[in-house]
């Protein structure tokens, strides 16, 4: 893999992994249109780099949230309560991904980690967007807030996030669709998506940089793991921004449709045998 294929993969992944549109399916898009599956080595490369450069996107909502770091890390330390109690609801919304990712992960690899089961579950993760994003259509302003979370709401969005296991899902869409669906705000229920990510990003980028990182660099150099990193970072900043004050605005429906438009266009490429 060139650095200008690593920067395209790290740019891709930092736009679409906070958003509700599948970083899966838009990476396995952009791999195939540059080649990076014509063997299985450079496959494999490309599929351990895609997890690792999630780093960048950690990165970003770390700098853009900071403050609501800082506030748990004080809670952690008996410094503030309202700190301590996010911190606990973000671990119990992690723990059924915790428990079940490592016990289904093989599975998940074998049998859904291909281009048709992304493509439904784009298509399936499209409606049920634009269903709840035509429910609360309205409702911008109405809901709760981080601090009004409950710990059945944070089990619930854990168990939504352990939805997103399937690829083409969408963790994001998973935790904010779920997040809506029990009353958050817009803007909270993405906060709430973004740090828990924070968590669980952390935890399989980790993963797959111990198990993987040997392998990858055997296609690719370190300065291209780098620059994906960097350009993960910068357009994931960019990304969330914009995000959130579109999912304010208009809500969650025109992710939803362009999810169908992704979908549609992954399907007609797959069935006409170009991928």
């Amino acid at each position: 893999m060139t650095w200008w294929q690593a920067l395209i993969l790290g740019i891709v992944e930092g736009v679409t992994e906070y958003l509700p549109v599948s970083s899966t399916g838009h990476l396995i898009l952009a791999s195939w249109l540059m080649g990076l599956d014509r063997t299985d080595e450079l496959k494999q490369a490309v599929d351990t780099f895609s997890i690792v450069v999630q780093a960048g996107a950690i990165a970003a909502v770390l700098g853009l949230y900071r403050s609501r770091v800082v506030q748990m890390l004080r809670g952690l330390m008996g410094r503030d309560d309202e700190g301590r109690r996010l911190a606990i609801n973000l671990a119990v919304a992690f723990l059924p991904a915790a428990l079940l990712g490592p016990l289904l992960a093989d599975a998940i690899e074998s049998h859904l980690f291909h281009p048709w089961p992304v493509v439904g579950a784009l298509f399936l993760g499209a409606w049920l967007m634009i269903a709840v994003g035509w429910q609360r259509k309205d409702d911008a302003d109405a809901g709760l807030e981080l601090e009004g979370l409950t710990l059945k709401i944070a089990l619930m969005i854990g168990i939504g996030q352990c939805l997103a296991m399937w690829p083409g899902t969408s963790r994001s869409m998973m935790t904010i669709v779920t997040a809506l669906a029990l009353g958050l705000r817009p803007r909270a229920a993405a906060e709430f998506s973004f740090l828990l990510g924070l968590i669980t990003l952390t935890a399989a980028t980790g993963y797959k940089a111990v198990f993987g990182a040997s392998q990858m660099l055997e296609q690719m150099a370190l300065s291209s793991v780098i620059i994906g990193l960097v350009a993960a970072t910068l357009s994931a900043a960019i990304a969330v921004h914009w995000f959130v004050a579109m999912l304010v605005r208009h809500g969650l429906a025109p992710f939803g449709w362009y999810r169908l438009a992704l979908a549609a266009v992954l399907g007609l490429c797959l069935w006409f045998g170009l991928m």
